[in-house]
């Protein structure tokens, strides 16, 4: 019997694709569960898996390699997609497909399957990491095969099936999460005029109910990571979750966007971000002192460029990969602390400093020594940076 690898997360999707690979192609299923810290037991999911017809399933513990190999790198880039999304999503699929990649391999599958729908992003990090990293190997989309065509038809599928589900037809928001973020779509918030209702929240406390009294913390980064908090060294993952926790019980890192996705389609999502939103914050600042003006300007370039190739799916792109090398070699002096103030939804920067500090207060100072730099100095540069303004004036007088 032919071998498939699906991509299981036990959600509504994949718990009905297991009968229908089975029913459509006769395969052997085989799953693939990726733990990337989404904070759930994934456990059960084994008995599910088997239940529902699957002949094994993998549970993988992806959290480190997740945090260490896509979204501290992301970090460093300062890469934010559309100003607002800090890609959790986008970072997780390339981790995840890598290992669905390796699995398959080792189990002589012919074909890998994802759960993702033809309207989506996700579809599209998957199969380009799987096209990159196996160019070989079969990629099955049933969302884009079978006749099924919204959520409701899923449930019908599954409830002819004896399949357990864990939504209803009343609650149907699509949610994913992981250690870096939790987003919402659907429902009431396909209407953009609508407001998301603070009941959406799974994490992050609604900044109106937050603490009265502010909370600070400090960050140390070394190179551009972060590596400890309030002066205690720790873990990568023991840092963002302790991050996570002190972001969330002060309402820090709610986003509300409607953004573009690749296939041409707007879509709103409500993202909840809290140790993100302070590591953004906070390396972002810490580049203010330590990066020259022209690195920091193109910086900013690549970081743009950086966010939409990691949204597009393309991590595994030699595009990507060079920019790494841009992007670390920029780090080598993003070194200091930064203390953050967090206030009922507020993120803001308290105060920073770094034994790389370009920032000199004896030229800054208005009582500055006159050695440094004379005020004379100016009328000079001013008059030759303002020559062509100067000169085309001049022309268009006459």
């Amino acid at each position: 019997m032919k071998k498939v690898v699906l991509a299981y997360s036990g959600g509504l999707d994949t718990s009905i694709i297991i009968a229908w690979l089975k029913e459509t192609y006769g395969y052997e299923v085989i799953c693939v569960a990726g733990d990337v810290g989404q904070g759930e037991e994934l456990e059960p999911l084994r008995d599910k898996a088997i239940a529902s017809g699957a002949s094994k399933i993998y549970i993988e513990n992806l959290t480190q390699d997740y945090v260490d190999n896509y979204i501290f790198p992301t970090l460093k880039a300062g890469a934010v997609y559309e100003t607002k999304y800090l890609l959790g999503t986008a970072t997780a699929r390339p981790c995840i497909a890598k290992r669905l990649v390796e699995i398959a391999k080792a189990e002589g599958a012919e074909a890998i399957c994802h759960g993702c729908t033809g309207k989506g992003n996700d579809q599209v990090r998957f199969e380009l990491t799987i096209m990159a990293l196996a160019p070989e190997m079969k990629i099955i989309a049933p969302w884009r095969i079978w006749d099924i065509k919204s959520r409701e038809e899923a449930i019908d599928y599954a409830e002819k099936r004896g399949i357990p589900l864990p939504v209803t037809k009343k609650n149907l928001y699509s949610m994913d999460r992981n250690i870096w973020h939790l987003s919402h779509e659907g429902m009431d918030l396909e209407d953009p005029w609508n407001e998301h209702q603070k009941e959406l929240y799974h994490i992050v406390t609604a900044p109106e109910d937050a603490p009265d009294k502010a909370e600070y913390v400090t960050i140390d980064f070394e190179k551009g990571m972060p590596v400890a908090i309030d002066g205690k060294k720790m873990g990568s993952v023991e840092l963002l979750t302790l991050l996570n926790e002190m972001g969330a019980r002060n309402g820090v890192g709610i986003d509300d966007l409607v953004e573009n996705r690749l296939v041409g389609i707007k879509s709103r999502g409500v993202y909840e971000n809290p140790g993100g939103r302070i590591l953004y914050t906070a390396h972002n600042d810490l580049e203010y002192l330590c990066l020259d003006r022209d690195t920091y300007h193109y910086k900013q370039l690549v970081s743009q460029r950086y966010a939409e190739l990691v949204y597009y799916g393309q991590w595994f792109s030699p595009l990507r990969e060079a920019l790494d090398a841009f992007v670390n070699d920029t780090q080598k002096t993003v070194t200091g602390t930064v203390k953050i103030k967090l206030y009922k939804g507020n993120c803001t920067i308290a105060g920073s400093k770094s034994p790389y500090s370009l920032y000199d207060t004896n030229i800054a100072s208005f009582t500055m020594d006159e050695e440094l730099y004379d005020h004379k100095d100016a009328e000079g540069f001013i008059n030759c940076f303002g020559l062509p303004l100067k000169t085309r004036a001049l022309k268009l007088k006459k």
